[in-house]
């Protein structure tokens, strides 16, 4: 069991399970965007912000400039994109389609590259 807590898989299949188990009501047809995704999207904002303030000098120091730089400038992309789109929905009901697109990108950010390995590697 404590195997596959380490495994490959769980990086795999825990993303998809909290992606399903976190907005139920999208499944039933429900466009409204919950309070919660916005308390998510504003934590994991200022996490990353911190995660990056955190591990800059490492991630200089192991991968050096240009991948520290490329990594920041594609989370800011993503950023951008989520901010926009959730901002978006404010400004009317928001439809299914975008509601799926939203949290499909939010859990891709946080899975993908929300927080990336600065430092040295295991």
């Amino acid at each position: 069991m404590s195997a596959f807590l380490f495994s490959p898989w769980l990086a795999v299949f825990a993303p998809v399970a909290l992606f399903f188990a976190w907005n139920q009501a999208m499944f039933r047809g429900e466009a409204k965007i919950p309070r919660r995704s916005w308390v998510l999207l504003v934590v994991a904002t200022a996490l990353t912000v911190i995660w990056f303030v955190g591990g800059w000098r490492y991630g200089l120091e192991y991968q050096g400039l240009r991948h520290t730089r490329f990594v920041c400038a594609v989370n800011v992309i993503w950023l951008a994109l989520l901010w926009t789109l959730f901002l978006a929905t404010r400004k009317g009901p928001a439809s299914f389609k975008l509601n799926l697109l939203l949290h499909w990108i939010l859990f891709a950010w946080l899975a993908w590259y929300a927080f990336p390995w600065l430092g040295e590697l295991p």
